[in-house]
Formats: C-alpha cells, structure tokens, sequence
C-alpha cells in the first residue's frame, strides 16, 4: 500500500506531498486540480508500462505540463503586496513524480533535453534524468537500491555500486531494462506492483457502448477499462468470486432486481436485467445509462482478483443521487482488499463514504494558481526527500 504521493511542478501542482490511506477520497471545487493530481498518478503508472513518454506527448509535451507560475512564492506576493512574478530559476526545471510504500519507494524525475550537437526530429522529447528506488518510506542515501542517473543505471552490491547498465536509452523507465537487471528484484517487484493499478475513468454508456450489446464470453476477472466486457465479468464473479456480494450490491441499489447473463448460442453472452413489476427481464440495450454504469461499476469493484490499487475518476458520473450511498458501500467494501483512489465532487457519495473511520479525505483548494492541500501545513505534511 502507499503511504505517500509526492508531485513535483506538473500543472497546477507546484508541489504537492499527499498522505495515503486504504480508502481515499481526493475532493475540492471546480478547478481546484483533482483532475490534475489524477493525471500525474496516470503518468507515474506509465513508467511500468513503458508509456511515459508518449502519454505526455498525448498531453502536449513535457513543457506545457510544467507548472506555468513562478518558481517560489514570496509572502509579500501572498499576501498581495506585490504582483506575483517570476525570477531567474535557481534550480533546473523537472517534472518530478515519486511514491512511499513501507517495502519499497520510487522517484522519477523527467527533463528537457540539452541543446542537440546533431541534427535530430527529436529536439523536445523528454528525457529521464533521475530514477530511484529505495527501502523503507523515506528517502535516505543509506537506503538507495537502485539508482538511475541519465542512461546509468547502477545497483546497490553491499557496501559497494554494481553498475548494470550504461547505455540506457534516455526514454526509457529502469522498469523496461527489468530483464537485464537479474540482480534487482526490487525492481521487477515494484513494477509490477504498478502495472496492477486499475483505472476506472472511460466506462461507456452510450447507446452504442459494447457493454450494450452481446459479447464472446470468455473468464474475465478483471474487466475492461471502457466496461465492454461486462457480461462476462459479472459472470466470472457468480462462478470464481463472490455471488452473495454481487446479488447483495444489486438488491442495495435496485430493490428486488436480479441479473442473469445468459450464454446464447456460438459462446455469446447476452445480460438479462430482471426488476421487480416487469414481465420480461430488460436487456442491456434498453438500460438506462446510470443502471449501465452502476453495473459496470459494481463489476470492477467485486473484481475475483483485486488489484493493489484501484483508481475511480468520478465515479457519480450519470448516476442518480440516491444510488450514491449503495455506491459508497460498495466502495467502502474493495477498500478492505485493495487500495482504493475516489476522485469525486457528489457532496452524497463524499459524505457516505467519510462514514467510514479509516477514509482520507484530501480536500483541494487552489490559492494563487497553486494546488493544495487545505489544513495542510509544514508540521503535519507527509516526510518526503526528493533523491538530490
């Protein structure tokens, strides 16, 4: 589990050091920078998956990620004395993300490249310039694992470095060289800790959804990130997980209503919805989108294989108010299997889910074009150190 979220100079997030719980519910107003705080976990889970640098080429490019404000804020600007304005840097611009757990930690610092000595396309790619792992949560020289500095990767042998790579391309993670690292396992076991993250933010629901209409059913423990693969997720709970508990989340949001997915001929699978008063069941066609979507939920949060953190981006999307607190339950029980991110601004599902003792709520406030933590000051801020 992590303990800590660390972002440095990405967008609104100047920096920003998160605590983590089990259950976490990241909240604020409009603008406040959830969206951002949600992006900048995406991005740290691309260095497992070999994506993080095209994923910010999706977003423009390294240097309209940059936090756009200047590189400190006086009191006097704060306090409105003067205008805010920027200085000459003191220090090198990076985008900088990292994480604490208590077994193993990670950093990653992402930069523009030096002028080119040759002709090249590539001028603006971003290079990794620093990677890190290191044992226990925060980060000392001492317990430095693994270091990664510009295409050097070098490996901690005792008392002494073993240099394992020294031509590492700059766009590529440390987790990519994963199978010339044998020496490593902390290594492999951080990435693919990370490549077990699930985010839920693309589900369809439109009338043209693939959820909607009968798919080739095959096991499915863990279901699709855009939810096409519902009927056969929800049946692979019935079968390998927990039918009570799928029988239990459909009755809390829909009284007296069932569902059965029946295997039509050529192996397709069709969802019959049965509800209580209708003579026939509904299709998934003919559901509406908020039943769709609270399906599709209820079949990625009672997943037969949790992952170690499952990630909700808004969640209360088409979903009526009163199916929120049932939503919130649900929630509420994946948080004992796995860690759970909300990202959420439904004033019902926030207050459901702070019934729970162990949810962390982290409220947003942005002040000065700068995203925070509101309450959060110097003495009740998460340890956290940068590698140098």
């Amino acid at each position: 589990m992590l303990t800590t979220l660390a972002v440095a100079n990405y967008r609104s997030i100047n920096t920003l050091v998160v605590p983590l719980a089990r259950l976490n519910l990241i909240t604020g107003p409009n603008g406040s920078g959830k969206s951002n705080l949600y992006r900048a976990l995406r991005l740290l889970a691309e260095t497992a998956q070999g994506g993080v640098i095209s994923a910010l080429a999706r977003e423009g490019g390294l240097k309209s990620t940059f936090w756009a404000g200047p590189e400190s804020i006086s009191r006097r600007m704060r306090n409105g004395e003067v205008d805010i304005q920027g200085g000459p840097r003191k220090e090198v611009v990076r985008l900088r993300l990292g994480f604490a757990a208590a077994d193993f930690s990670y950093a990653i610092s992402l930069g523009l490249p030096p002028p080119p000595t040759a002709n090249t396309a590539f001028g603006l790619d971003p290079e990794i310039k620093r990677e890190c792992i290191w044992a226990g949560s925060l980060y000392r020289t001492a317990s430095l694992l693994v270091d990664r500095a510009g295409p050097m990767i070098r490996t901690r042998e005792g008392r002494n470095w073993d240099v394992l790579a020294q031509h590492t391309p700059t766009f590529d993670s440390l987790f990519d060289q994963v199978g010339n690292l044998r020496s490593s396992p902390e290594v492999l076991q951080l990435r693919e800790s990370i490549r077990g993250w699930r985010f839920y933010d693309h589900f369809r629901s439109d009338a043209d959804a693939p959820a909607r209409k009968a798919q080739l059913g095959t096991r499915t423990p863990v279901l699709h990130h855009d939810g096409r693969d519902l009927a056969a997720a929800l049946q692979t709970i019935r079968e390998i997980g927990e039918p009570e508990a799928l029988d239990a989340a459909i009755s809390d949001a829909f009284p007296g209503a069932r569902v059965q997915i029946n295997a039509q001929a050529g192996g397709l699978f069709a969802l019959e919805f049965y509800q209580q008063g209708l003579l026939r069941p509904l299709s998934a066609a003919e559901l509406s989108d908020g039943t769709l979507r609270y399906l599709l939920l209820i079949a990625a949060l009672l997943t037969p294989r949790p992952p170690t953190m499952m990630v909700l981006n808004e969640p209360e999307t088409s979903l009526h108010p009163d199916l929120l607190p049932a939503l919130a339950r649900l929630i509420m029980r994946a948080s004992q299997r796995c860690q759970v991110w909300v990202v959420s601004h439904a004033s019902r599902l926030i207050a459901a889910l702070e019934q729970d003792p162990e949810c962390n709520c982290i409220v947003l406030e942005k002040t000065l074009g700068q995203t925070g933590i509101v309450g959060q000051g110097m003495l009740n801020e998460p340890a956290w150190h940068w590698p140098d």
